[in-house]
């Protein structure tokens, strides 16, 4: 009811108590007044019940982001032995330090929320990130890093390209299922940006939908099964079962390649501001060595990872965000050979073969710790660091990194930044906000082969030791990048 209703209607009801006998009685039409006042109010109230029930805002949701960014990169390149050909002797390359003093792109994000019906929602994320003053990806495709040779069908829109916008992410998600606490899911996946990259993009949690982003970081189309009971004492717990597409290899007469598909467990046991605890499987099935070209699959990775968040409020001034991701990835070859330069060439693996003829399982790990402390005048400090071993393989490349998946190095990254949120009033949404970002990162190579499973990892002290240690790619000793944004969550 508006209030200047509910005000006339007081006003009378106190009049009417407030008269005489006498008046009351000689003015008879006072009671038709006042219930032709209700009759009105009443009405009024239907109008508005009507009104809301149309309104859009009632089943769609629409936010966003925007964001600018300028990057300068700077590496290292050591002497290494290029990789020429099956029939050609590698070619000794001296040592030179590639730079881009200032790379700038723009991204623009839109994401709608539909609800369809009772229990059922669509949930959409279009998609948009380019090089500024190019429509191509040549600017980040430098030739050092395999997650940064090509776009994948996962990596779209992740890695700078053109202005198109494009389908990121797209699933119907049915609810409460036979009136229990168990959702099923389908369509192209929120599988990017998982827990706990989004504490230094300065984002939400992802939720439920999310994966851990030390093992996966790449967008798939597949489906979920959840199930989160209410549990004394494990507040937001849940499960789920995980499928995903990653890569449809068509007829089997046109290409010696299979579907590479992955399935996934994840067991979160708690879920709250003070602690969130997440255990995760996933095995990729029929690994490929180049999809984008006749090539061939090379076989199956296994990935387990184990992860902690924490937000501590008042702490000093302020409140601090910790995390601790750590992971395992174990390769299994079959045997076969990558195709994309011929048997016996720096290719011919995957991680998951040797050298093209040692075929054993090798298994890699990965560590990755956080932090941020953020202050009441929206100035947050945030610092990492990770760590990957000789067979460190997650899958990871579709990740918010220039020169490469940072969580897939083979070697440690050290990462420092700043964020500055501007103090104004947010209006489409109250998770509305503008800031600034300003970090540092420093890769430090200790293998070649970070985030590609073709090809045997070769020491970097080690490259020019013989020519047997050829590369594919030219590889980085190190690698630095300071970078700006100006983003915008509406």
């Amino acid at each position: 009811m508006k209030p200047i209703l509910k005000k006339t209607l007081l006003s009378s009801l106190l009049l009417a108590f407030t008269l005489p006998m006498p008046a009351m009685g000689a003015d008879q039409d006072l009671q038709q007044k006042l219930d032709a006042l209700s009759k009105e109010v009443e009405a009024l109230k239907q109008q508005t019940k009507k009104t809301d029930e149309k309104s859009i805002g009632r089943w769609l949701t629409i936010g966003g982001d925007y964001r600018f960014r300028i990057d300068s990169l700077r590496g290292e390149v050591p002497s290494y032995y290029q990789f020429m050909g099956p029939a050609a002797m590698p070619v000794l390359m001296p040592e030179y330090k590639p730079k881009n003093d200032a790379l700038m792109t723009n991204r623009f994000g839109l994401n709608l929320k539909a609800k369809a019906t009772k229990d059922v929602t669509v949930t959409t994320r279009l998609l948009m990130y380019k090089t500024s003053g190019n429509q191509t990806a040549d600017a980040t495709n430098a030739g050092f890093f395999a997650d940064r040779s090509q776009i994948l069908d996962g990596t779209i829109g992740h890695v700078p390209s053109d202005n198109t916008l494009r389908v990121d992410q797209v699933f119907a998600t049915w609810s409460n299922i036979a009136d229990q606490p168990i959702w099923f899911s389908v369509g192209r996946r929120p599988s990017t940006a998982g827990s706990p990259t989004h504490v230094r993009q300065n984002s939400e949690r992802p939720g439920n939908g999310g994966v851990p982003g030390l093992l996966v970081d790449y967008a798939f189309d597949g489906m979920t099964l959840g199930y989160a009971p209410d549990i004394d004492g494990l507040s937001g717990a849940y499960a789920k079962l995980c499928y995903g597409r990653g890569f449809e290899a068509g007829y089997s007469s046109q290409n010696n390649l299979r579907d590479t598909d992955m399935m996934g467990i994840q067991i979160v046991p708690i879920d709250t501001d003070p602690l969130r605890l997440d255990f995760q499987w996933n095995r990729g099935f029929n690994i490929f060595d180049n999809p984008n070209n006749v090539g061939n699959e090379l076989g199956d990775i296994d990935w387990y990872g184990l992860g902690a968040l924490s937000t501590l409020k008042s702490v000093g001034p302020g409140s601090l965000t910790l995390f601790a991701s750590t992971g395992m990835s174990i390769t299994h070859p079959n045997g076969n050979h990558a195709l994309l330069a011929g048997a016996g060439s720096p290719d011919s693996g995957a991680g998951l073969l040797i050298n093209g003829a040692d075929v054993k399982d090798n298994t890699g790990y990965s560590a990755y710790v956080g932090l941020r402390y953020d202050l009441p005048t929206g100035t947050k400090l945030g610092a990492e660091y990770n760590y990957g071993s000789k067979y460190w393989m997650p899958f990871d490349p579709a990740a918010d990194d220039m020169w490469t998946s940072k969580l897939g190095t083979r070697g440690n990254v050290y990462e420092a930044y700043i964020i500055q949120e501007l103090k104004l009033q947010p209006i489409s949404s109250y998770l509305s906000k503008v800031f600034f970002r300003l970090g540092y990162q420093y890769y430090d190579f200790e293998y070649t082969g970070s985030n590609n499973w073709v090809g045997a990892p070769v020491k970097i002290a080690d490259l020019t030791a013989s020519p047997m240690n050829a590369q594919m790619f030219a590889p980085l000793k190190s690698a630095q990048n300071i970078y700006a944004t100006f983003e915008v969550k509406f």
